[in-house]
């Protein structure tokens, strides 16, 4: 959880609790009703799944969920609430609660990457993930000229070594340090390293059992999953082709990051680099090394890749800025030399919560188009995100796997490969694209084999320089026979392209519109909520609703022949360069997208280029599928005609197609080839996280230091999400290596208790710049002292059919909700009032039946009580019935039970007793 979410203190169960409204009391169970909440679900209710506790918004899965890569998220409606802490077996999801009203409660949703979780969500999910009854593969690519997956020719070893475990900053219990090597016995010489992490899984399991869970060290009588062992199979691949592997463990970090901001990013960088330390001693040293590491060939530390699989592929980002721009100190888990050097990363269904590619490190991201974990396939932004923000010569390549899930790259979490309780992660059984038999979906075994082989092709490429592999990696449509029957395609940004068409930057659009890609406003977003599916190119970042300066264009026709201009604020060049390269997106499942190109130059010299035909990826109302494709023109008739390549004015893309529509995310002159990658200095930005007391009176602001160390100057934007109104402001700064940073937060102080209160700060880089630590902000502690509560009799004692009433009282109002619960108690002898003797439907709203009959003491409802802040009581009450039976007096004795919000205890309150008479003895 991040930190905002204990501040982000209002849902949408607050309805009840708005300013103005009346104090509630009764308990809440799961679909309980809440006097004073506008339309929404049922009668009023919770939808299913969700309840009141103690201040806390709960939501309950009858399964363990959120256990992978993905952040856990309450919304209401659009608007995310929070990120709530989960139970240890996953099951049940808490986010402190406050007096805001957050919309109806029938927008209630728990969302996981562009999952819904809880049950409205499924039925609607259900309702659109209709495809098309015909989905096919794309048709096969040409094959390229050489085969990455093809076995080498050297004699592989393989062992493992553990450690002695490592003291995280922030993580209360030492990480693992084991790791599985696989490397070649007889290449010659020192040979590139590939070191690899695994992502965010259960860490153990009691075998026998079907749930695992997130607990370190595991308890006795359970086992520990090895995840790290489940790439072996990528790893003998790349050994037999001369790489030194070594697959490393974290399941210390995965079972200790639910409540980081960073949700472990640093701590994985920090395992990583304490990993590539000691095997840069144990090659100064040789002789010190286990014995698994002396089994294989040198490895040389100048040529590194990294691995990372969903947060474990954030992890290595990571650690690929922090080996070249140190983090602050006191978060750093590794501060010796850095004695290595990353030439690149591979990214598989990876998280990127900050969108902070790291800068001028070439990478491959392989997006799973079934991915049911990270199922926005927010890893895109690797590529989208990186866009100005260093030198630009890195190549960034994203690989969509059609058919892929999340978990099948990793063998142990693939069922009938691991002995652990293992899932097919993808969540809709029916979904014609990717339920189980859909012909669009691979199996375990052929998502493995196209996995390795484009690792494989990455290693190539960014360790050994092949620059024939390249194809398969950046757009220009090829295949690679070794991954068998999977289609994967492929295009990138950086390498040898030069910016034509940036949507960010000033730009007319003629037939078209240049849209908004996270907006609230639908008439300028870039796709409509009733639109099927969502784009992995308009991935949120952190919990803005609204993020300006980030653009695409969007163009739809209804008859052939108008064409789409595009004229930028400034000329462009394409000298030098044999193609336009467009990244244009077409609606899913559609076919035969035709557009012819052209270009004007200053002098207004027009040529048409030729034409390009695209078809829709497979999709379904819950797949990420409206993806760019990567289409290219050559320049050659640009060339011939006399058009300055070097002053371009306009581009037109005219659909000949009968109608259709086009996202178009950028445009860029390429050429073939893979330029060396020389990292420009840039100023590093890490946003820190203050404390400080509210205070008993004024205003005051305090200013959250956002760290900028490195060398240049740089643009980047600064989100400060309100934790009342759950708006994000954003701004757009210049900011300068060495020169101080800070974000304004005013807070007003006063002697009223409240609780303690977050605001979260998120940086993103946006040209010049680059950002390591993306979230933090300030704390604003409580230091008044907690109003003392009372309770007084209004009705005690009272005839059959009247409601027994007790006064709540404060001592004084509070700015925050005052939660408290009655316990009913045994009255220690005579008769009990009993669930018969109650109001039914007041029964049934706390969740319990009159049949069987038992005492009030034995059904053990719990009667919820809620104080608004700014009020000092609230009366609770025990409706009772009139019955035809002759009764003598009952009682019924209840303790009232106090919630203290800041430490999340409880204490036990006045005990206060009632009794019933009979109506025949008045």
């Amino acid at each position: 959880m991040r930190l905002v979410s204990r501040a982000l203190t209002a849902t949408a169960v607050a309805v009840a609790l708005a300013a103005g409204a009346p104090g509630w009391a009764q308990a809440q169970p799961t679909g309980e009703s809440i006097p004073g909440a506008p339309p929404g679900a049922a009668q009023d209710r919770l939808p299913e799944g969700w309840r009141i506790s103690a201040g806390e918004l709960v939501w309950s899965s009858p399964v363990p969920v959120g256990m992978g890569g993905a952040l856990v998220e309450f919304r209401s409606g659009e608007r995310t609430l929070g990120v709530p802490e989960a139970s240890p077996d996953h099951r049940t999801f808490r986010l402190r609660v406050d007096t805001s009203a957050i919309g109806p409660v029938n927008e209630l949703q728990v969302v996981a990457g562009s999952r819904r979780l809880d049950a409205a969500g499924k039925e609607r999910s259900s309702a659109r993930r209709s495809a098309p009854d015909a989905v096919k593969p794309p048709a096969p690519l040409p094959v390229n000229s050489v085969d990455p997956g093809v076995a080498g020719k050297y004699r592989t070893t393989s062992g493992e070594y553990t450690l002695k475990s490592v003291k995280l900053p922030g993580y209360e219990k030492p990480v693992e340090m084991r790791a599985t090597v696989v490397g070649p016995a007889n290449a010659p010489g020192k040979r590139p390293l590939a070191l690899f992490l695994h992502g965010r899984h259960a860490s153990c399991y009691e075998p026998g059992s079907d749930w695992p869970n997130l607990q370190w060290p595991c308890p006795p009588g359970q086992k520990e999953i090895p995840s790290y062992r489940g790439y072996q199979h990528d790893q003998k691949l790349l050994a037999s082709q001369g790489y030194v592997t070594v697959s490393i463990s974290a399941n210390g970090i995965n079972a200790q990051d639910g409540p980081k901001p960073d949700s472990g990013a640093q701590a994985r960088s920090s395992l990583v680099r304490q990993h590539l330390a000691r095997w840069a001693e144990w090659g100064a040293n040789p002789a010190k090394a286990p014995a698994a590491v002396r089994a294989t060939k040198a490895a040389d530390l100048s040529k590194v890749l990294l691995v990372g699989h969903s947060r474990g592929g954030e992890g290595v980002n990571r650690a690929a800025y922090d080996s070249v721009s140190p983090p602050p100190r006191a978060e750093d888990g590794y501060r010796g030399p850095v004695s290595w050097r990353i030439r690149g990363t591979v990214l598989i269904g990876p998280t990127i919560f900050g969108h902070n590619p790291a800068p001028d490190v070439p990478s491959m991201t392989i997006l799973p188009g079934c991915d049911g974990d990270v199922s926005d396939l927010q890893g895109q932004m690797y590529l989208d995100a990186a866009r100005g923000i260093g030198r630009g010569t890195a190549l960034h390549s994203a690989v969509y796997m059609v058919g892929a899930n999340h978990n099948y790259f990793n063998t142990e979490w693939t069922p009938g490969q691991t002995e652990a309780p293992a899932n097919d992660d993808w969540f809709e059984d029916e979904d014609r694209v990717c339920g189980p038999g859909a012909k669009t979906r691979l199996g375990a075994g052929q998502q493995q084999t196209a996995g390795t082989t484009y690792i494989a092709a990455a290693a190539r490429l960014f360790l050994a320089g092949d620059d024939r592999v390249r194809p398969l990696l950046d757009g220009s449509g090829r295949r690679a026979p070794s991954a068998g029957p999977a289609r994967v395609l492929s295009h990138a940004v950086g390498g040898n392209r030069t910016a034509a068409i940036l949507p960010d930057a000033p730009l007319s659009v003629a037939n078209g519109r240049v849209c908004e890609q996270i907006t609230s406003d639908t008439a300028r977003a870039c796709m409509q909520q009733s639109e099927v599916g969502v784009s992995p190119h308009f991935a949120q970042w952190g919990f803005a609703a609204d993020e300006p300066g980030r653009n695409a264009v969007r163009a739809d026709w209804t008859k052939p022949g108008t064409p789409v201009k595009l004229t930028p604020g400034r000329a462009f060049s394409l000298a030098g360069s044999e193609a336009l390269a467009l990244r244009a997106a077409v609606p899913p499942n559609s076919s035969g997208t035709r557009l012819d190109v052209a270009v004007t130059d200053t002098s207004g010299k027009r040529v048409r280029l030729g034409r390009v035909t695209v078809d829709g990826l497979p999709g379904s109302g819950v797949t990420s599928s409206h993806w760019a494709r990567e289409l290219r023109v050559p320049l050659r008739a640009a060339t011939a005609a006399g058009v300055d390549l070097k002053r371009i004015r306009s581009v037109e893309l005219t659909p000949r197609s009968t109608s259709g529509s086009l996202w178009l995310v950028d445009a860029w002159g390429w050429r073939p080839g893979t330029p060396a990658v020389n990292p420009v200095p840039l100023p590093r930005l890490d946003v820190s996280t203050q404390t400080v007391k509210e205070g008993d009176s004024g205003t005051l602001t305090h200013q959250v230091n956002v760290r900028a160390t490195g060398k240049g100057t740089g643009v980047v934007k600064l989100g400060v999400l309100d934790p009342k109104t759950y708006e994000t402001a954003v701004r757009t700064v210049k900011v300068k290596a060495g020169a101080p940073v800070t974000v304004p937060v005013t807070v007003n102080g006063n002697t009223r208790f409240s609780e303690d209160i977050h605001y979260e700060v998120t940086a993103k880089a946006v040209r010049g710049g680059a950002v390591g630590g993306a979230f933090g902000g300030l704390l604003v502690e409580n230091d008044d002292a907690e109003p003392e509560v009372s309770v007084a009799p209004v009705a005690d004692s009272v005839t059959e059919g009247g409601k027994l009433t007790w006064k709540v009282q404060l001592s004084a109002p509070a700015d925050s909700v005052f939660y408290a619960r009655f316990v009913f108690l045994p009255t220690g002898g005579g008769p009990e009032l009993s669930t018969k003797d109650v109001d039914p439907q007041w029964l049934s709203e706390q969740g319990l039946l009159p049949d069987p009959e038992q005492s009030m003491s034995e059904a053990a409802p719990w009667i919820w009580v809620t104080i608004p802040a700014g009020e000092t009581s609230v009366e609770m009450s025990v409706p009772t019935i009139t019955d035809a039976l002759t009764e003598p007096e009952e009682s019924v004795r209840m303790q009232l039970g106090r919630y203290r919000m800041n430490d999340g205890t409880w204490t036990d309150g006045p005990i206060v007793t009632g009794k019933v008479t009979d109506a025949r003895q008045r």
